[in-house]
């Protein structure tokens, strides 16, 4: 299922939609990421693997591991991955995007932990309001130094 807006997350039935109508509050300091707006994109919530998955057609473009949180269902954001056919090219940045707009839509918190999305949440602070309680982000240095550790890593 492709869609022109944004996707929003699957809800407790499993479906998927398109989400146009609210976007996130943005001002000249923090305006919304660009993101591919492509209308063969969907995301599908791979339950069995704990991953949102993008696609693009029949192209897997990559997926955001995540884990429930039953004490209050809040949403960890573990891991980002994009294929290496799709890298660099804002598709992680879509993928993101998609998530929280979605998570936003229906109430949900979210706690992050992978470094790319905490990255994303220090560019983008219009979204650190989905922050479950307690569930801070570390200082920018920090996030920027782990994300250069991993991309340096990954090269060799």
């Amino acid at each position: 299922m492709g869609c022109s807006g944004l996707f929003r997350p699957p809800g407790p039935s499993g479906s998927v939609g398109c989400t146009t109508d609210q976007e996130a509050p943005v001002s000249d300091q923090h305006p919304a990421p660009q993101i591919h707006d492509e209308p063969e994109l969907r995301l599908v919530d791979n339950a069995d693997r704990e991953r949102y998955e993008l696609w693009r057609g029949e192209d897997f473009v990559g997926f955001e591991e995540y884990e429930v949180h039953p004490e209050d269902g809040s949403v960890e954001l573990r891991n980002t991955i994009i294929s290496e056919r799709f890298g660099r090219q804002g598709y992680a940045r879509t993928l993101v995007t998609m998530l929280l707009e979605g998570f936003r839509e229906r109430g949900v918190a979210v706690r992050a932990t992978c470094p790319y999305v905490q990255d994303f949440l220090h560019r983008f602070p219009h979204y650190q309001q989905l922050l479950a309680p307690g569930a801070g982000l570390p200082p920018v240095q920090a996030v920027k130094e782990k994300r250069r550790r991993r991309l340096s890593f990954r090269a060799h």
